[in-house]
């Protein structure tokens, strides 16, 4: 028979119930603000209280036992209450910490002023967003939602579609008049192009897109799109690029768009420890709202953080 939880064991729950979100030590320590070893120490103290182990250890990260669910349970109870508590002077009122992991143009462009918006409803929420452009991870990444080019496979969580893109050819028109507009697609053959680092890519659905092109010298590729799209802005070949922030920049001219379009999409991912979560929850929302409405926020030039994917 499971031992009854001491409820004196608070500060251990709620570390339990955020590895059990997060999938690591170190992703909770850092939501809770102390450290890897603080959070050993609660978990061990909890398993002892519960006579035996709460968490494993897995390929996709820690994950809960039987009994880890059971006391994770108790933890999530906890969280309500404490929301409450807080409601009482603001009804509705939510707070935690939110880790979203997602490709740069989407981070900047709709997430960030989705979320902003968001806060400011709900000033004690906080947010974490990584900019990264990769494929939905089988592991568990410390993060409560990811955000991925084409349609993820991955077990032990949900997905869904948040929008559908496209990707066409622009360039400007000093590079046209210097290097001469293509008629056709196989005149790209002898054009400079402006994307993603061959060597570097793992998303299969922005590998793909060139698959229709014919060989083009690369001339500046980067694993961010802000540096594709300074590349193409200063001339220095044909991008492939997102059609919803091209269209708002009066420099960035049309090539073959009658001739070539690549589709592509954003899916939203959440393993279900962390979607049981009231502000992931709203997080989801709001990003489904931005992403339903087309609300892109189009800064004079593309904003985004260029040290990262």
């Amino acid at each position: 028979m499971d031992r009854q939880i001491d409820y004196r064991h608070l500060e251990s729950l709620i570390a339990l119930l955020t590895v059990a979100r997060l999938g690591r030590y170190t992703a909770a320590a850092n939501v809770l603000g102390v450290n890897h070893s603080t959070i050993s120490r609660r978990i061990d103290a909890l398993q002892k209280a519960m006579g035996g182990h709460l968490l494993t250890r897995s390929p996709n990260g820690w994950e809960l036992t039987d009994l880890g669910r059971r006391a994770m349970s108790s933890a999530e109870a906890i969280e309500q209450a404490v929301e409450a508590i807080g409601s009482q002077e603001e009804t509705g009122a939510l707070a935690g910490h939110v880790r979203v992991a997602a490709p740069d143009a989407f981070s900047a462009h709709l997430a960030a002023p989705a979320l902003a918006k968001l806060q400011a409803k709900h000033p004690q929420l906080v947010f974490e967003i990584v900019s990264e452009t990769t494929r939905a991870r089988q592991t568990r990444t410390g993060m409560d939602l990811e955000i991925v080019i084409g349609e993820p496979s991955v077990r032990k969580a949900a997905s869904t579609k948040l929008l559908d893109y496209e990707l066409r050819l622009y360039a400007t028109a000093e590079y046209l008049e210097a290097h001469g507009t293509p008629a056709q697609v196989a005149d790209l053959a002898g054009h400079s192009l402006n994307y993603y680092i061959d060597t570097a890519l793992t998303v299969d659905k922005l590998d793909e897109a060139t698959a229709a092109l014919p060989p083009m010298h690369r001339a500046i590729s980067s694993t961010s799109i802000a540096v594709q799209y300074a590349a193409t802005m200063n001339h220095a070949g044909i991008g492939l690029l997102p059609t919803f922030l091209s269209e708002h920049y009066p420099n960035m001219v049309p090539v073959l768009h009658d001739q070539f379009t690549y589709q592509s999409e954003y899916w939203l991912v959440g393993r279900e420890e962390a979607l049981r979560s009231r502000a992931v929850q709203e997080t989801v929302r709001a990003l489904n709202d931005a992403a339903t409405a087309g609300d892109w926020f189009i800064p004079p030039f593309p904003a985004y953080n260029l040290s990262s994917g």
